[in-house]
């Protein structure tokens, strides 16, 4: 999916002015089935190569891309008053989302795993969920520029930053009052099994990426088979154990909280050096998950007893298969994501925990607050006291009742 290069020299009304433009030319194509034509749409195209080539030749210094999830709210809303606060720091704005029809021909663009995007960005801004800062690291196989998260998303644990005062905030990063954490990622590499009765005639599909950078976790299950998963486990080069159930995760710290939480994983910080091997449903009472360091090397394979192949996906996106004989390498990468911190690394994290997970949530228990409470608790009452009590009940009654006689 392309994404525009937006100039300095394009105000936010004629954006927001093409963007409704679009909205009504899009309801009108819907209506009469057959696409409106404007009366400056000639005079668009005729300057669209012009002002292409003015922008590819500017380069401001200071880069940054966004990336926008797609329940967020409208981009015009949300992105026009970060596009004003990039525009006056005299930077060059990257929105990531579907470019509107009237206006994408003059502008710079990128493709998805085509275009280099190492040297071209300097700054993150991510408007979205957990999602979009995923999407946003896999754009970088290698060095990430810092990432700034606004939670504009559903769960939001990895965005620390609130819209309410994003003016202060970015402005507050911009002039270097921030704190990074350092997430550490994974490097995966699938090597395939040498087929010798590959055709060179035979016509190749699209090639599935076999080296990718991961922030959360790489899983390798069972896939579509009825039947459960037989993957064997190395570190660094010694087998360690057999995972005999629906897969196996390995996970960052960062992934810590994701998939692995809900697979029964303890909740590592992002800032502790580790991979953690976490189990999916395994059909043994005490294979429990494992942490391991960082820099050891991980190679999982289809164990050849295994009934079917397995499947493996890489932070939910590149799914692929691994036959017998094909294997996949899992290492810390050098290459982790600088997240700019909104506090500091510690309260970021357990502020995560507390709103999104709701992390130890439980009703208070009251406490004693005087004599009372406590011997109403601590009194224990005996038989004695029990037919005592009795005794003067039936003594009043027959009092009363003599009285009355």
């Amino acid at each position: 999916m392309a994404s525009p290069w937006i100039g300095s020299d394009i105000d936010l009304p004629t954006l927001h002015q093409y963007r409704l433009a679009d909205r009504l030319e899009f309801r009108l194509a819907c209506l009469h089935n057959k696409k409106v034509s404007f009366d400056n749409r000639s005079e668009i195209e005729e300057n669209n190569q012009t002002r292409e080539d003015g922008i590819r030749r500017r380069r401001r210094s200071g880069t940054w891309p966004r990336t926008r999830s797609l329940n967020a709210p409208s981009p015009v809303q949300t992105f026009g008053p970060c596009g004003r606060i990039m525009k006056n720091s005299s930077m060059v704005i990257l929105d990531h989302f579907k470019p509107f029809a009237s206006i994408k021909d003059k502008l710079m663009t990128f493709r998805d795993s085509k275009d280099d995007l190492t040297d071209k960005i300097d700054f993150i801004i991510c408007l979205g969920g957990d999602g979009t800062l995923l999407y946003a690291s896999q754009l970088f196989q290698q060095s990430v520029p810092p990432v700034m998260a606004f939670h504009l998303g559903s769960l939001g644990f990895l965005t620390p930053f609130r819209f309410d005062n994003f003016q202060e905030q970015v402005n507050n990063v911009l002039e270097g009052n921030a704190a990074l954490t350092l997430r550490s990622r994974l490097r995966c590499i699938v090597l395939k099994k040498p087929d010798q009765n590959t055709s060179s005639d035979k016509p190749k599909g699209p090639q599935v990426p076999t080296n990718l950078l991961v922030l959360n976790e790489v899983v390798v299950d069972r896939g579509p088979s009825p039947y459960l998963s037989n993957i064997d486990l190395f570190l660094d080069g010694k087998y360690i154990t057999s995972v005999q159930g629906d897969g196996l995760i390995v996970s960052t710290p960062t992934g810590s909280t994701a998939y692995a939480v809900a697979a029964g994983a303890s909740m590592i910080h992002p800032s502790v050096p580790a991979i953690m091997v976490t189990p999916i449903c395994p059909h043994s009472l005490s294979f429990r998950p494992i942490v391991v360091p960082a820099g050891v090397e991980l190679k999982i394979t289809v164990s050849p007893e295994s009934r079917n192949t397995a499947w493996v996906s890489f932070d939910g996106r590149n799914r692929q298969e691994l036959c017998h004989g094909d294997s996949l390498r899992v290492t810390t990468s050098i290459y982790p994501v600088p997240s700019i911190c909104a506090q500091d690394q510690i309260s970021d994290w357990f502020d995560s925990l507390a709103t999104c997970l709701h992390w130890n949530v439980r009703k208070r228990q009251r406490n004693l607050d005087d004599d009372s409470q406590i011997n109403s608790l601590t009194h224990s009452t005996s038989d004695d006291d029990i037919l005592d009590s009795l005794e003067r009940e039936v003594l009043d009654k027959e009092e009363q009742i003599a009285n009355v006689v």
